[in-house]
């Protein structure tokens, strides 16, 4: 299923809003999009003026989905998780052991700039810049990013999100991938010199790796349960 994405400023013509399915259709929108768009709640369509910015995350309504990202200035919402990437997500939270002053987190933004607030499954981050008021974190305080991939996601995770998250200058950046039911981690470090991930392994079965720190996990899953 493709997530939904509306920038405010490259989202239908201000002339289609309320307009019937027939001048829709001849507009080039889909059918499915027609629908959608004629269903969005006010506060998102069409949008704030100059587009979304990063701050306006922390102020969505109540109705909003439980995870926006902003990617490019836009919102991407994500539809329901499969089990998979529940189990796997699980996986890294409970098995990552990293020294005192980091702390495993997930499913938190990192605010890389005005138009982008992605959402990793996982972070590592300094314990130093914790709250309980904090809702996103700054690039400077985040050691690991890990997005465990669907369907739906696949392409940022491979290719727009690895992007960012160099450029920003986090160290390192794990991608996990369903195969054959089971997760594939690709692991990646930054080369600092050019600001780009380069690959450090594909790991099956179990991630035997070294971040600054070391980590050993299982990636079996124990799925089916017995």
């Amino acid at each position: 299923m493709t997530p939904f994405r509306l920038d405010s400023e490259t989202a239908f013509p201000a002339p289609l809003r309320g307009s019937s399915f027939l001048s829709a259709l001849k507009a080039g929108v889909s059918a499915d999009e027609f629908k959608m768009t004629t269903a969005l709640p006010e506060w998102l369509y069409p949008g704030p003026a100059g587009g979304w910015t990063s701050d306006m995350l922390d102020h969505l309504p109540p109705d909003a989905p439980r995870h926006v990202e902003l990617i490019d200035g836009a919102l991407v919402m994500r539809p329901p998780q499969s089990l998979f990437h529940m189990l796997a997500v699980g996986r890294f939270e409970h098995s990552l052991e990293p020294p005192a002053h980091l702390a495993v987190i997930r499913e938190m933004t990192i605010t890389l700039g005005p138009r982008q607030r992605p959402e990793p499954d996982i972070l590592v981050v300094d314990k130093a810049t914790l709250s309980l008021e904090t809702t996103s974190f700054t690039p400077e305080a985040v050691y690991l990013v890990a997005e465990v991939a669907s369907v739906e996601s696949v392409e940022r995770d491979r290719t727009t999100k690895p992007i960012k998250y160099s450029n920003a200058g986090i160290k390192y950046f794990w991608r996990v991938e369903e195969e054959d039911g089971l997760p594939v981690v690709y692991t990646f470090e930054l080369e600092p010199a050019v600001k780009a991930y380069v690959p450090t392994g594909i790991h099956r079965k179990r991630l035997q790796t070294n971040i600054g720190f070391d980590v050993d996990i299982d990636l079996t899953l124990n799925w089916p349960p017995a």
